[in-house]
């Protein structure tokens, strides 16, 4: 086999380009102009990897094979090419293309495959936790345009994991548990009761799971919370919020979510502490977070 550091013969790549000129060509007729861009750079890139790596035949084979267990294993409530696209940073080198940074807005990250639609409606300060174990915790905060003004009626989508890491879709007894929204009010204030992010694995029993392992990867993702903001006029905001001092932070974020930005302090109030609604929580613990979201103007 060819390595790096031999140079393809002559001969043996005037034969390869011919194979590269040949499938760029089959794409000259393609009615959509943003199809035939997208198709012919994806012929180069993909060609080139080939050639790079000198890719074999065995390999192209147990690609194919990964490749079909990862859309065996998809179905309505596991999206496992989304965890695949997390994993290799193609989620968020996505989301860097499509979400530029503008005048101090808050900045945007991966989606994740556990977002549902149709949550249930919760009203400013109430509790998005439902049945899902956790320490309780009290965010609040204000949705703003990049101009400081307030966004009054921004639908405020947030979704999390219970302290065993699960989220209400990986159980099977169909429970809608850590997933609500809620309406900003008239002065873009927010507030509602959730549960204290905590770390937890993707899910890594398939074929995603399988590769991270045999290239030695963490399946964890730090401790987070999501969002997703949406108000008319201005851009969509798909991010996270996560927990400052989490020591997976150091170790990494499997899917490569973190931003700076985005790593807020949770501040642990001790059994007794007053909440800032007069919610009763007896001798528990409980945590508190502030996160102002600043919307980008839509199209920008």
């Amino acid at each position: 086999m060819t390595d790096d550091h031999e140079p393809t013969p002559a001969e043996q790549a005037a034969v390869e380009d011919r194979v590269v000129e040949d499938v760029l060509a089959s794409f000259d007729g393609t009615p959509d102009p943003r199809l035939k861009q997208v198709m012919r750079s994806l012929t180069r890139h993909l060609h080139a990897f080939i050639r790079d790596v000198r890719l074999t035949e065995r390999e192209w084979n147990t690609a194919i094979e990964f490749l079909t267990a990862v859309g065996d294993i998809t179905d309505d409530e596991r999206q496992e090419f989304v965890l695949l696209s997390d994993v290799l940073g193609a989620s968020m080198q996505t989301i860097a293309v499509n979400n530029r940074s503008y005048a101090g807005a808050t900045e945007a990250t991966v989606f994740g495959p556990f977002f549902v639609e149709d949550s249930p409606e919760i009203p400013l300060g109430g509790d998005l936790a439902g049945s899902a174990p956790g320490q309780p915790c009290w965010v609040e905060g204000t949705v703003t345009d990049t101009e400081g003004a307030p966004v009054p009626g921004a639908r405020i989508e947030v979704w999390e994991c219970d302290e065993d890491g699960f989220y209400d879709v990986q159980h099977s007894d169909g429970r809608v548990a850590g997933r609500a929204h809620l309406h900003s009010d008239a002065d873009g204030r927010y507030r509602f009761w959730g549960l204290t992010p905590v770390p937890y694995p993707i899910p890594h029993d398939g074929p995603v799971g399988r590769m991270l392992e045999a290239a030695g990867r963490s399946p964890v993702r730090a401790a987070h919370l999501h969002f997703m903001v949406t108000a008319a006029g201005l851009r969509t905001l798909v991010t996270h919020i996560f927990v400052e001092g989490d020591p997976q932070l150091a170790i990494g974020d499997c899917v490569f979510g973190v931003k700076d930005s985005l790593v807020k302090r949770f501040e642990q109030q001790d059994p007794g502490t007053p909440t800032p609604d007069g919610r009763e929580l007896g001798d528990r613990t409980w945590a508190r977070c502030r996160f102002d979201v600043v919307l980008a103007p839509a199209g920008s």
